[in-house]
């Protein structure tokens, strides 16, 4: 790349960021997304029918907990997996006193309609989710994600994942409503892995090409 003249000198380059393979981003994503979103879920159906809710509720929790311990350890933001945990433990509390299935598993379903609603406020207020998340799957250093280009493409895919969260919690509510834990459970599988590594996909692709066309003049001035 060549630096205009005038132009403040970026704090790092473009072609010492690793090659976005999916080897890479799955290696580094894919573990803490199944073990978020997939795991308590597919735990939690087994634990409930080998040894009944109480069973499958305290399985999920334990497994959940687990994942979160995992995730520090890993350097992962404390924050966001503080607050995993507190909505595992309030979930956990509230299906145990209730002693009620749907209860339990409605409460997931409404936090994924509140991501859903949280992907737009962010976007909103200039801090799109997505561009804090895409660190999981990705290692972009600090100068990279200060940029108005970063800012712009995540604002824009956290678009479409707060599209996709808000219609997976209105497909998950109306399937336990109408068929229960099992239909739950196969909606929650069938509207997860599949419809996430497709989002995954072309996230990638859309950001590698959107950052391809980028020089070190996008990089000059930082929000």
């Amino acid at each position: 790349m060549v630096r205009a003249a005038g132009t403040a000198a970026a704090p790092g380059r473009l072609e010492d960021l690793p090659d976005p393979t999916w080897r890479l981003t799955l290696g580094r994503g894919l573990p803490q997304f199944a073990g978020e979103a997939i795991g308590p879920v597919v735990v939690f159906y087994a634990a409930w029918k080998l040894g009944g809710l109480t069973a499958g509720i305290a399985a999920s929790a334990a497994f959940s907990l687990a994942v979160a311990l995992w995730l520090i350890r890993r350097g992962k933001d404390a924050a966001l997996v503080a607050v995993g945990a507190l909505f595992v433990a309030i979930q956990a509390t509230v299906g145990l006193s209730s002693h009620d299935a749907t209860l339990y598993l409605a409460q997931p379903v409404v936090l994924s309609g509140l991501w859903g609603l949280a992907y737009f406020g962010s976007v909103a207020v200039g801090r799109p989710l997505v561009g804090i998340f895409a660190t999981a799957w990705y290692p972009f250093p600090d100068w990279f994600r200060a940029s108005p280009a970063y800012r712009r493409e995540f604002a824009l895919q956290s678009l479409v994942w707060g599209t996709y969260c808000l219609a997976r919690a209105g497909l998950r509510l109306w399937a336990l409503l109408d068929s229960g834990v099992g239909g739950f459970f196969v909606t929650s599988v069938a509207t997860g892995p599949p419809v996430v590594v497709l989002l995954v996909a072309w996230g990638v692709s859309h950001a590698r090409r959107s950052f391809s066309r980028l020089d070190a003049g996008a990089f000059a001035t930082t929000i």
